[in-house]
């Protein structure tokens, strides 16, 4: 009987790299600001870690991964924060007016103001979007049948 999905030898490289690509993409959203990347980068690398599963695994362990209902979640939230932000520095006087005080220290994660929690918002956005268009098409595909 055929498990779903690729051989042993990929799904043993893909259950070791996929932690490891999840966390550069948190590397590369929280440093954004401090380092090239950010965002939207940052979101494409960790939806690749997903269809990476998908891939390798078949779609059903994927979404087991990541269910359509917390991915609607994680795409509603990283749209409220982005808004939230922008919000924020509407109520102080500009749209996304940097509202944190202390900012402009060199190197330092925390002081580069609201690019952060953008970068956060952007990245949820784009992982899980990214993520979501990959399943419709594998979902939606049109198959031919061979006789």
């Amino acid at each position: 009987m055929n498990k779903p999905g690729m051989t042993l030898i990929v799904k043993t490289i893909v259950r070791i790299s996929t932690s490891l690509i999840l966390l550069y993409g948190v590397y590369i959203v929280a440093y954004g600001q401090l380092t090239p990347g950010g965002g939207f980068p940052g979101g494409v690398i960790i939806g690749a870690a997903f269809i990476l599963l998908c891939l390798a695994f078949g779609k059903e362990v994927a979404l087991k991964k990541m269910s359509t209902a917390s991915a609607s979640i994680l795409d509603s939230a990283g749209a409220l924060i982005f808004l939230g932000v922008a919000l924020l520095g509407y109520i102080w006087g500009t749209f996304f007016l940097n509202f944190f005080p202390n900012k402009g220290i060199p190197f330092h994660l925390w002081t580069a103001g609201i690019i952060p929690l953008c970068n956060i918002g952007i990245g949820l956005k784009v992982s899980v979007c990214l993520f979501g268009a990959f399943i419709a098409l594998v979902l939606f595909r049109v198959a031919k049948k061979e006789n």
